[in-house]
């Protein structure tokens, strides 16, 4: 499978906090391209400014200076209901903490964000069920949260990230919160689902070992991308 189709493109990418009287650049004029059927890495020590660019790459902030592209579209200076919009449509988002509504079975929370799509491409228990089942957990669709191990509240969450089919994926430390062997389940997880349907997945972490078992890895340092290989422009999926 090859793709030469650029899903994200950041340019001068800027992000200044204020402090008081001081200010904080938690990212300095990141520029980057990540094409669509990737799984990347973005690793950096605590602080470096990674969930800052994660969190400017889903629309959930604005950068200060610079611009960034979701497939061709540029949502730097959006409103928030168009960002919205591109958050339904074109990403889907893995949190370290699983954020799973405590009072839905493990089936209602991944139709949920499918019940609230615009333009509902899916029936939702049919679509939660089908991506519960890919995801290992056919046996436990009826269980809360609180029922579930941590591995198997993440996978659930992936299946949540999945139900409106994006053809992004932003992981922030989606194997923060487990133990080793539960991460390392999730990430084969996230392998398999790039694999199977050319889903780009972005995967944000501290953890070198997470980072190599993406295709490529990105590292920032005080807001500054110090490296990262760049892929040839038709990308082979493996």
């Amino acid at each position: 499978m090859t793709n030469s189709r650029i899903i994200i493109r950041a340019h001068e990418l800027s992000k200044e906090l204020p402090l008081g009287k001081y200010t904080v650049h938690a990212l300095r004029g990141v520029n980057m391209e990540i094409y669509a059927g990737e799984m990347v890495g973005i690793i950096g020590p605590s602080g470096s400014g990674k969930s800052t660019l994660l969190g400017l790459i889903g629309g959930l902030d604005t950068p200060t200076h610079g611009t960034i592209e979701i497939d061709g579209t540029d949502i730097s200076r959006m409103n928030e209901d168009s960002l919205t919009e591109i958050r339904n449509e074109k990403i889907g988002f893995i949190f370290q903490f699983f954020n799973l509504i405590p009072t839905l079975t493990a089936l209602e929370n991944v139709a949920l964000p499918i019940q609230f799509a615009r333009k509902p491409q899916f029936k939702p228990e049919k679509r939660a069920k089908e991506l519960l089942d890919m995801l290992g957990l056919k046996d436990r669709m009826r269980h809360r949260p609180s029922e579930l191990s941590g591995g198997q509240q993440q996978r659930v969450a992936i299946a949540r990230a999945l139900a409106n089919n994006p053809p992004l994926l932003l992981a922030d430390e989606p194997t923060g919160n487990l133990d080793s062997e539960s991460g390392a389940m999730v990430m084969e997880a996230l392998r398999n689902i790039r694999q199977q349907s050319g889903t780009t997945v972005v995967i944000v972490t501290h953890d070198s070992k997470i980072a190599e078992r993406t295709d490529r890895t990105l590292t920032l340092v005080d807001g500054t991308l110090v490296n990262g290989t760049i892929p040839d422009p038709v990308y082979a999926a493996h």
